[in-house]
Order: C-alpha cells, then structure tokens, then sequence
C-alpha cells in the first residue's frame, strides 16, 4: 500500500519535470547534459517505484490466493458436513417410515383384539343368563326331588335331574374357560396399548412432523377402557374384612410399609402403597422420584390412575374420592430439594367428586416449609384434553395435570421431571416446581402426596 502511495506520489514529479524541459526546448535550442542526466534519475526513481508497486502487487496476489485457498477448503468442509446430514435425515425419515408402518399394524391388531373382546364379553353375558335360568330350574327340580325322596325313599334319582346337573357342570367349566379366555384378552390388550404410547413417544423423540393421514395424536392418546385394571381390582371382592384405608391396616398390626389391599365404603376392591410413620399409616396417592414415568397423562389416566406403586405413580382422582368420602382426611405433602434437603407440609382438605372436576379446598395445619397452594378456594383439576372453564390452555403450557384457580401457578407437582437441574426460568416452569410467598422458585427433586384420617 506505501508503494503505490510513493508511485502515485513521484508520477507528476516526473510529469512535471517533462513538461519543464519541454517549454524550456523553445526557448534555446541548445541542449543541456544536465537536464538530460536529470531525466534519467527521474527514470530511474519511476522505474524503482515501479519496482516496488510490482512486488507489493505480488505480495497481495499471493495473499489473496492464500486466502481463497483457505475458502475453498471450509466450502468442502461444510458440503460433506451437509452431505452427512443428509443422510442421518434419510435414516431418521427411515425408522419413522418403519414406526408408522408397525404402529398401523398393531392399531389392526388391536381393533381386532377389542372386537374380541366385545363379543367375548357378549356371549359370556348370555351363558350368565343362561347359568342363571338353568340354577333356577335346578333349585326347582332339587326341591320337587327332595319332595319325592321324603314320600317314597325308594325311588332314584330322576334321569332328568341327572342330566340337568351334568350340563350345568359342563355350563359352570365353559364359564371359567371364557373368563380365562377374556383375562387373556384384557391382558393382550393392556400390551398392545403398552407398545402404540411406546411407538408414539419414539415418534415425539425423532422431531419429525407427521403428516394428516394414517398419524397418531401428537398427544398421548386416551386408553381403551375395556382393558383397565378392574379384574385384579375385584378379585377379592367377595371377602368383608377386607380393610377401608392404610389406618386399619396398621391397626391390625402391620407396620411395614407395603401394598396392600382396600376397599373403601361403596366401592371396589384396589391396591395402595402404605407409607408407615412414627405412629400410624399413611396412605401414598402420588410419589415421584426419578423421571421414569411420564406424568403428562389423560383425563382418564387421571382419574383411574396410572404407573406403579412401588415407583413413580399416581393413584387415581376417583380412588382418592373414594377413601377421603368416607371421614375428614389431612393431605401432606414431602418434597426434597436437589440438595437432599427435606420439607413437608400438612393441610385440611376437601375434595370434590367427577362432576366437580375434582375441585379441592385446602386449609394449612402444619409445616416446615412455606406455603405456596391457594387456601380457602376452589382449585379445579385439568389435564390437557379435559380442561376446566377458565383454564384453558393451563395444563398444557405447564405439563401435567393439576389442581388450579383462576390462573396457572408455578406448583405443579406433577408437571415435568427435569434432571439435572433446570437452569433458564421458562424450562424450569415446566418441572416440579415449588414457589414459596417471597417469590422464589425451587426446583424438587423427589414428591410424596399422602393421606390420613384427622380422626
């Protein structure tokens, strides 16, 4: 750059010494040695100047191929970067192809299953009836033979009697074949429905925008109501001394804590998990520890329940109604933090029944922590396909179902499980979040929701 400044500089020096010697020719012809030799060290210095423009021109070209060089190779770089991409986008588009495929195929199945079960269902209820019929005949004709046998001891048995209580054997064993036949089906079904979530979850994961036609529900879908959990709910239906919550357990001396079966007034028979303290048993109605169960569920999970009670589960809004229905109840709640630090607190309670969405009224009693719930007000439970009036949209920006009021809080004990810990505040917002009344928001580790009779 300074050597064409210089020969930008010396080019009208070199001019203008031209043009001297020119008018200077027309006033003496004679010429002069000196201004000639001074035309040469004009020449010379133009000639150096040039020189130096040519090596400064050099230098900038070999920079600037250097520099495109330099160009060329990170263009390469980013081409095979993209070409890889590609095809990673390829496979993924690939094994959604696949899932789509596999997901209709056990869509088939189930429906075919269900059909199945419906009309096993169907014929199980006729050979009831039947059952029913035939007992009653049975009775009848045992009464008329009883008669019989009283007024003339020596004759036999009628062959028709015989061979009435043969085929109601035969009846009684086709009966338990068919209800072997439906526990199958029901669990078949409870596996399908297990392997449709896992396969719309792998869809969800691979970000992918599904299209129109033959696609899941971008949200879980809601379960099949036939196969739910109601035959091993009331296999022990038919015994009275079955106890009506965790108390009575304990009562009758088992202090360990465990699953146990209850059955609350006017209702089925269901397993809880007893959480035993220091003096009583206490009934756990949610627990979460690690993330493993996703807790952004349907309606109706909500209210039958879901997971598993030795992990992370959610009892169910209707069997919770069913034990607390029954006296006053104290709900208690347990968090611990990210730094194992424990808390609890202790409330009175009402909970409302389905046609109140579940509303709950809580009044503190007790705690080592602050208070972040709403007291004295109606708090409405919503998921995100069954959402409370003036609610709307609640649930589903801060996942997960749960008890709110006029606008979504920031505690949400079963939203998101965020491992490690949350750091940028939006994200937090969607994990198990505690904000205490001096507005700081705690991110929780582990929950318990727990419940006891005041009495």
């Amino acid at each position: 750059m300074h050597t064409i400044k210089l020969f930008l500089f010396i080019i009208p020096l070199v001019i203008s010494s031209k043009i001297d010697q020119d008018y200077s020719s027309y006033d003496s012809r004679s010429p002069e040695p000196k201004s000639r030799f001074a035309m040469l060290d004009d020449v010379k210095i133009l000639a150096n100047g040039l020189l130096q423009l040519g090596h400064g021109l050099k230098d900038f070209v070999h920079k600037t191929k250097g520099q495109i060089n330099d160009i060329f190779q990170k263009l390469n770089i980013f081409d095979q970067s993209f070409y890889d991409l590609s095809l990673q986008t390829n496979e993924i588009r690939e094994e959604e192809k696949e899932l789509r495929r596999t997901t209709s195929k056990l869509q088939v199945k189930n429906e075919e299953v269900k059909n199945m079960s419906i009309e096993l269902n169907s014929k199980l209820e006729s050979l009831l009836e039947e059952k029913i019929l035939l007992q009653q005949k049975v009775r009848y004709l045992e009464k008329q033979l009883t008669s019989l046998i009283k007024n003339q001891p020596e004759i036999q048995e009628h062959p028709e009697v015989t061979s009435l209580k043969t085929f109601v054997e035969q009846q009684d064993n086709s009966i338990k074949d068919l209800l072997q036949t439906v526990e199958e089906q029901y669990r078949q079904l409870n596996q399908q429905h297990s392997q449709i979530k896992e396969i719309e979850n792998q869809l969800r994961r691979t970000g992918i925008p599904e299209s129109t036609e033959h696609s899941l529900s971008s949200k879980p879908r809601a379960p099949r109501t036939t196969p739910f959990l109601h035959l091993n709910e009331t296999k022990n239906v038919e015994h009275d001394d079955i106890p009506a919550n965790c108390t009575t357990i304990y009562n009758r001396g088992e202090h360990t804590s465990g699953i146990y079966s209850i059955r609350p007034s006017n209702s089925q028979v269901f397993n809880v998990y007893c959480d035993v303290k220091s003096d009583s048993s206490w009934t756990l109605i949610q627990h979460r520890t690690d993330g493993s169960q996703n807790f952004n569920e349907t309606w109706e999970n909500y209210r039958y329940g879901f997971g598993r009670l030795d992990g992370e589960f959610w009892l169910g809004l209707e069997k919770i109604y069913s034990i607390v229905k029954q006296s006053n109840y104290i709900l208690r709640i347990e968090l611990e933090d990210w730094n194992d630090n424990k808390h609890y607190i202790e409330y009175s309670f009402h909970l409302g029944n389905h046609e109140t969405n579940y509303t709950l009224h809580l009044v503190e009693i007790s705690g080592n922590v602050p208070n972040a719930l709403p007291e004295h007000k109606d708090l409405v439970f919503s998921t995100w396909d069954h959402m409370a009036k003036g609610h709307i949209n609640c649930p589903e920006s801060y996942s997960g179902g749960w008890w709110w009021h006029d606008a979504c809080g920031e505690n949400n004990l079963n939203g998101k499980y965020n491992k490690p810990r949350a750091k940028t505040k939006p994200e937090r917002k969607r994990g198990i979040c505690w904000k205490s009344q001096n507005g700081r928001l705690y991110s929780v580790k582990s929950t318990k929701m727990l419940i006891h009779p005041t009495d």
